[in-house]
């Protein structure tokens, strides 16, 4: 009788260790899942805050464009056509004048004549730059061709370019986007760079746009250049940011530049 509740117990025993056992590897997997699914949440989390921090930054990118280039309309508009008009002013008071003689009115007549003829171009190039005619009517590719031949009509430059554009693989404003990119690109050269050569590539597949701008000038410190102030690099950056491209720069003094933009769909 003994040895039979020996054996009984024994068995419960044994019962009693495989249910704790169980207990103790069903909290374990419990715990398991716990964890592992706090951490999935905590990298979903972080990876949301990264991409609206990223956002804060593109958007910020974009007001510091926006307000850079409000600002160099600005100066346009004063230094092209302000003062301009002030002086047309003025000789027109001139002419309100009772000595004033015929010939006298007939210089100045040819004078507010020629200032006029200039403000009328300047308000031409400015109206172009803000929108320019050939983009909006012709598309990216006719207006990127445009803006290489008219820098190689000055004779100052040899430009080259190589461009296959897929229609409409980009929506209007990020075309504009992109043509402001290249715009400021050649800006740059004209301005800082001393180059006699200009190359510029551009390349639609299926899913990516490729963009390819050269130059042989002086170059410049990358570094330097990517925290300067301004629009000039830090604006081509912002843009690229606001097209969700990549941007690459190569460039070092004495080596000119080489810059890449790759655009997905």
């Amino acid at each position: 009788m003994e040895k039979l509740i020996t054996g009984e117990d024994q068995i419960l025993s044994i019962i009693t260790g495989a249910i704790c056992l169980l207990i103790l590897m069903a909290l374990a997997i419990i715990i398991f899942f716990y964890f592992s699914r706090k951490k999935i949440i905590k990298t979903q989390l972080e990876k949301a805050n990264m991409e609206i921090a990223h956002q804060k930054e593109v958007l910020q990118s974009t007001l510091i464009t926006q307000e850079e280039e409000r600002k160099r309309i600005a100066q346009d508009l004063h230094d092209a056509i302000s003062s301009k008009l002030n002086i047309v002013s003025l000789n027109a008071n001139f002419l309100t004048e009772d000595n004033i003689t015929p010939p006298e009115a007939n210089t100045i007549g040819k004078h507010i004549s020629n200032i006029t003829a200039t403000i009328l171009e300047s308000s031409r190039k400015i109206a172009h730059d803000l929108l320019p005619p050939t983009l909006e009517k012709f598309g990216l590719e006719a207006a990127l061709e445009e803006l290489c031949e008219e820098v190689g009509d000055t004779k100052k430059f040899e430009v080259h370019h190589d461009l296959s554009y897929s229609e409409a693989f980009l929506d209007s404003d990020r075309e504009l986007h992109l043509f402001r990119i290249v715009q400021e690109l050649i800006n740059n050269s004209i301005k800082h760079s001393n180059a006699t050569q200009i190359n510029l590539v551009m390349k639609t597949g299926e899913n990516q746009l490729y963009l390819q701008y050269r130059d042989n000038g002086k170059g410049f410190d990358v570094v330097k250049a990517q925290q300067a102030k301004g629009l000039g690099m830090s604006g081509i950056k912002n843009r690229a940011d606001i097209l969700s491209g990549i941007l690459h720069m190569e460039s070092s003094p004495g080596n000119g530049i080489n810059i890449t933009v790759k655009i997905q769909r």
